[in-house]
């Protein structure tokens, strides 16, 4: 099987970031002793992805609070040869327009995708048609909702976006067949967890900065609270003896003096990794930052030792 690839562009993906993540994994993950993985906030799927390939799951358990995107993982897993005719028709009529019919083809499809919402556990194959046009289409790739949940991205200016990858759709729906994915917040996850268990934690980063947050993947804030509430998950999993992992920003990057996160992780490890910041609508915004990486194993990996800031939280 080729290499299989996200089928969005979703801010906060890990595409750029997966060899650095990929060093902290947990050696029982990569000696084959786990064979079940769970994620809470998948996302754009790129860590599920890239585990799928690389290792030995047995179990495989997903989850995400946009029921959209959920919808469409479900849909590629279950109908993905009904989708791509949706993606072929849609890519064959878009390509073809002037600049300005593009704009007009564009906001009728938002309008449609804005008019009605879909159910928990409805498999609808228009709906996540219309998903992946807007996002291969909008602008920056954007996902964002306002506060009434609806999609609020202009049209982008691409010359030939590709709005049906349809070999990586069907390696994709190939690598997923076994996957359980489920519309939830991250803490449907719980029965799913025990020893046997790696979790890997990508929650909405808390912003840098007042005005560096966007607007929302979905209606939903997740501010301090949420951040503190999951840390108390992060524990709760712990005293499962699964092995976890979690990506979170590094405040310190504006803030040298701020420990939030060394406060609600105290007494696991946190490693300081490099990121590039690339959602900024301002190219001047984008850029290298470093990122935290929160375990509750330590990882003697050489390149880690060698590459990467290790700050060990004391145990309290």
């Amino acid at each position: 099987m080729k290499i299989v690839r996200p089928f969005v562009k979703w801010a906060g993906g890990k595409n750029s970031l997966i060899l650095q993540l990929t060093n902290f994994f947990p050696f029982e993950l990569k000696d084959g002793i786990i064979n079940k993985y769970v994620e809470p906030f998948v996302g754009g799927g790129a860590v599920l992805i890239n585990i799928l390939q690389k290792y030995d799951i047995k179990e495989a358990y997903a989850f995400d609070i946009n029921i959209d995107l959920i919808n469409c993982y479900n849909v590629i897993k279950e109908n993905v040869d009904e989708l791509i005719k949706e993606l072929e028709i849609k890519e064959k009529e878009f390509i073809k327009l002037g600049s300005e019919d593009r704009q007009s083809y564009f906001y009728n499809i938002r309008k449609e995708y804005n008019s009605y919402k879909i159910k928990e556990n409805e498999l609808n194959i228009k709906r996540a048609g219309e998903f992946i046009f807007l996002n291969r289409t909008c602008f920056n790739g954007l996902y964002r909702v306002n506060k009434n949940g609806e999609f609020n991205v202009p049209c982008g200016k691409y010359k030939n976006p590709t709005i049906c990858d349809s070999n990586n759709l069907r390696n994709l729906s190939y690598l997923i067949r076994n996957v359980v994915f489920q519309y939830g917040d991250y803490k449907k996850s719980e029965k799913y967890v025990d020893s046997n268990t790696f979790v890997y934690f990508d929650p909405p980063y808390r912003p840098l900065s007042i005005t560096s947050g966007f607007t929302s993947y979905t209606k939903e804030d997740f501010n301090d609270e949420n951040q503190k509430e999951l840390a108390n998950y992060f524990r709760k999993l712990d005293a499962r003896n699964a092995k976890l992992m979690l990506s979170n920003s590094n405040p310190r990057n504006t803030n040298k003096d701020d420990s939030f996160f060394e406060d609600i992780y105290k007494g696991f490890n946190i490693n300081e990794i490099s990121a590039k910041r690339m959602i900024n609508a301002k190219a001047k915004g984008r850029g290298e930052i470093s990122e935290l990486l929160i375990t509750n194993y330590e990882e003697m990996n050489e390149c880690i030792m060698e590459n990467s800031t290790l700050k060990k939280v004391a145990l309290s």
